[in-house]
């Protein structure tokens, strides 16, 4: 038996040696990395270049979208599909939101998407914005970063991944089989909210990611822009200069926090603290890397490959529209600097003191702050505490987490007058003792090895090197994709036509609007006139859906009508201090995620299908228009809705006035009536889709989504009640189709079946896939209930349109007021009061099935049909010489 033993040791001693033998000289396998990102400029930076490294040592397995932050779901899951097919990369997983939620007693559900920091996260995805607010929403904002600054649409190619509801892998799901499947390193370089309930949620994961690099934080960090001058004089006054923080918009409020960390500091706390190993990249090492004047141009003539030309653009972009005479000393090189730090470090094995060839290292003993001391106070700002008998997650009451949570901009405990605010939420602060965490820190960026050289950081010269390297380089962009690609601009010809009404459409680029858009450009132009559209960006839809509207007008071959974009914000909601940021009081009623902001920027999955127009929104601007200088096209710029709407009064024939048909929240028509007194000789009717009428006799609830106090109002009118009760006190004629109205005609089945019987012409066969969806939707998942209010938005168009006798249509003038007082419960109500308001024509009733017919038969009518139908059609032509 002995003997048995002894040859079996031996054996198994053998081939041991054996196995050791076959892997000696063998390489590593390549690395396995997750990238969880925000989708901002420098992010694209960071994305390309980790995607230019040899393949053999770094492998990309994922992209996970940080949504709330600097960039909205719909439109970075799309940009991120479209730069990886640029690539040749679509075999890299891309997950983004999810409509899971956090209980009041802790319990996380699964697919938590991320929309709102795990403070504020309920079970849905509309919340408030606590954190978010500080990011400026639209131009030098949140606009510019969904569209990359107005040419990702015309840079990038469209290749067949994208998202579609219920069908898009979602943040947690891709986070879990990708991490579940062996060591993987996670690169954070957006707010910390994806990889924050990953951990919490699944604890016996943690042992497989290996290290977690991240971008963010400031802990000895002193800020070098917002500083007066060597030579200014005593009237200059320094802003966030010397900040630990670069939270430019409200520095004020918080001096100490940098932006991604700042989005959750819950998530980094817990991120931080898992156990698992982080690396730092903090402002400390980031300021110390500006983008320099000699990089610039050095990245402008080196641009050989696609990759290389996406960034400068981006970059030139960025530069061209700075807010200030100070883009070099104050723009850095923030995550596409934690790529390279991160990447050189993991190159060297058994590397414990992170060396690498970009930054200076150092461990500290550091925290997040959660919120504010003293703790164990009870004010109403920290939802894990305030109103439970157990605090959620089983925090110590008295704890870390336990003190006021900053609950937005110029809150009145941050405040200090006459001096720098003293909230820290967000915070990397240095500590010492058990309350830290040892983290390896950049400090500084090195400086360049070359001492000949241009360039004088180390990072620039390898940046440049990779992104033009011939290797694992882009495929094509979006013209040379196609060997016949040309622009070409459909206008119609209206000579020796005598045309109808005119007509402006104001939009708030819900599902329904774009119906009713199909419809209104149908009707036969002897009829009605449609002068211009103007786009409400603060309903249904973010700003950079813009482009879905010059879409459909390129379809229709309208290329002639021009599109104005109104204000990201209501009435009095943007900030009186840095206008640019400002409140969500009232649009935090709609969902971010699935029936919301994810669907409607991508119009359900379908945007994609839409012919691509070479009319876009873009950030190029002019002085003329009170930018602080012209960029390359100026005369490209994207007019605002003001300025569409002066334009079109100007136009118009001695005598000729203009009928208005809103379709969302009234802010550009309150605008327009605040802007310009004399208007009243311009102006013919108001059609507004919108209000619920609320009396002694009507009792029916209203439909504004989640805010539970406020029972009566509608939507349209909830979004901006200032803006409506402005629009409905004016002297013009109003005619309101209200939300009981519309409820009658708000049948899936009945528009389906009538669309089913039309010409099959491509308005009518887009228009019944997109209803179709979202009738399928509504009958298939819970967050999808509400698709039906979309059917009542096509009202207005068809009333505006059609025939009275045929619609059996009946109105009745009733005495009507908007409320608007600030009280969240009562916003945005219409009251009928004899004795109170003034007199509006509300819409009573109508033949529901003469409306279907309308709509219908509109889009089965050949004339003023698509002059090009799809995007597919598109990439024929493209593809093949005429």
């Amino acid at each position: 038996m002995m003997m048995i033993q002894r040859c079996v040791c031996i054996c198994i001693y053998i081939l041991m040696i054996g196995v050791l033998d076959s892997t000696e000289g063998r390489p590593p396998p390549p690395r396995r990395i997750l990238l969880d990102t925000d989708v901002d400029t420098d992010d694209l930076f960071a994305l390309l270049y980790i995607l230019k490294l040899n393949r053999s040592e770094f492998d990309l397995q994922a992209v996970t979208i940080n949504t709330n932050a600097w960039t909205n779901a719909g439109h970075a899951v799309n940009q991120i599909y479209d730069l990886l097919y640029m690539m040749g990369r679509d075999d890299i997983a891309v997950g983004v939101g999810g409509e899971g939620g956090i209980l009041e007693d802790g319990t996380i559900l699964p697919n938590v998407g991320g929309y709102h920091p795990i403070i504020q996260q309920g079970n849905g995805t509309s919340e408030y914005c606590r954190y978010r607010q500080a990011i400026p929403v639209g131009q030098g904002g949140i606009l510019d970063i969904d569209s990359n600054f107005g040419f990702r649409k015309s840079f990038l190619p469209q290749g067949k991944r994208r998202y579609s509801p219920m069908r898009q892998p979602t943040t947690q799901q891709v986070m879990i089989e990708k991490i579940s499947r062996g060591v993987i390193t996670v690169f954070l370089i957006g707010a910390h909210t994806n990889l924050g309930v990953f951990i919490m949620s699944n604890p016996h994961l943690k042992k497989n990611i290996e290290h977690i690099y991240i971008m963010g934080g400031g802990v000895r960090s002193k800020n070098p822009t917002g500083c007066c001058p060597k030579n200014s004089s005593s009237s200059c006054r320094p802003r966030q200069c010397g900040n630990r923080g670069n939270i430019y918009t409200d520095y004020t409020s918080n001096p100490y926090a940098e932006f991604n960390i700042f989005g959750d500091p819950f998530a980094a706390y817990q991120v931080i603290h898992s156990g698992i190993p982080v690396t730092l990249v903090p402002l400390d090492a980031t300021n110390t890397i500006p983008i320099s004047s000699n990089f610039f141009h050095q990245l402008e003539k080196n641009q050989h490959t696609y990759e290389a030309q996406y960034c400068f653009k981006s970059l030139k972009m960025a530069r061209d529209t700075w807010f200030d005479e100070n883009f070099f000393k104050s723009y850095f090189m923030w995550d596409s600097f934690l790529s390279g730090v991160a990447t050189s470090i993991m190159l060297k094995p058994n590397n414990e003191n992170g060396d690498n060839e970009f930054a200076e290292m150092k461990y500290m003993n550091i925290t997040v702050i959660t919120s504010n001391e003293p703790y164990g106070i009870s004010d109403g700002s920290n939802p894990f505490f305030y109103g439970l008998k157990k605090p959620k997650f089983g925090l110590d009451r008295y704890g870390v987490h336990s003190g006021h949570v900053q609950t937005g901009l110029r809150d009145p405990f941050c405040v200090v007058e006459n001096g720098k605010g003293r909230c820290k939420d967000g915070y990397t602060e240095q500590v010492s003792g058990r309350g830290g965490v040892r983290v390896l820190v950049a400090v500084r960026a090195k400086t360049n090895r070359d001492k000949n050289s241009s360039l004088n950081r180390e990072y620039f010269r390898s940046f440049l090197n990779v992104l033009n390297s011939k290797h694992q380089t882009g495929k094509f962009n979006f013209t040379t994709q196609f060997p016949h690609y040309r622009e070409v601009l459909y206008k119609p010809d209206f000579n020796g036509i005598k045309l109808g009404k005119n007509v402006v459409f104001d939009m708030d680029m819900s599902a329904g609007d774009f119906l009713a858009l199909f419809y209104l450009l149908k009707l036969p132009v002897e009829q009605i006139n449609l002068k211009a559209i103007l786009v409400t960006p603060n309903g249904w839809a973010n700003a950079a859906t813009i482009d879905v509207v010059y879409d459909l007008l390129h379809m229709m071959g309208r290329d002639d009508i021009p599109v104005g974009l109104g204000d990201v914000f209501a009435l009095n909601q943007s900030d009186p201090v840095f206008p640019a940021v400002g409140d969500c009081m009232y649009k935090k009623a709609i969902p971010h995620g699935s029936g919301g902001f994810l669907d409607s920027d991508t119009l359900y999955g379908l945007a994609r299908d839409l012919p691509r127009s070479p009319r876009r929104y873009t950030a190029e601007n002019s002085v003329k228009f009170g930018a602080p200088r012209n960029t390359s096209n100026p005369e490209l710029r994207q007019p605002l809705a003001l300025e569409i709407w002066q334009s079109v009064t100007k136009s118009l024939d001695s005598g000729s006035k203009i009928t208005i048909l809103t379709n969302g929240p009234l802010t550009n028509i309150a605008q327009i009536i605040l802007s310009d007194k004399n208007i009243s000789s311009l102006i013919q009717d108001i059609f507004v889709v919108g209000g619920h009428i609320t009396s002694n006799n009507e009792t029916s609830k209203g439909n504004v989504m989640n805010i539970d106090s406020n029972q009566y109002a509608e939507l349209n009118i909830f979004l901006d009640p200032l803006a409506a009760n402005i629009v409905f006190t004016s002297r013009f004629n109003i005619t309101l189709i209200p939300l009981n109205v519309q409820r009658r005609v708000s049948r899936f089945r009945k528009v389906l079946e009538t669309l089913r019987l039309a010409k099959k012409t491509p308005e009518a066969l887009f228009a019944t896939r997109l209803l179709s969806r979202l009738h399928r939707l509504k009958n298939t998942h819970p967050r999808y209930q509400h698709m039906d209010i979309f059917l009542g938005e096509i009202l207005g168009a068809v009333i505006l349109g059609g025939n009275t006798s045929f619609l059996k249509t009946s109105y009745e003038l009733r005495n009507s007021e908007v409320v608007a007082n600030g009280v969240e419960s009562e916003n945005g109500e219409t009251n009928i009061d004899e004795n109170k308001g003034r007199l509006v024509k509300v819409l009573q009733d109508l033949d529901c099935f003469a409306y279907y017919d309308s709509f219908a038969n509109q889009l089965g009518f050949e004339k003023q049909s698509a002059v090009i139908r799809s995007f597919d059609e598109q990439r024929r032509l493209w593809s093949s010489a005429l």
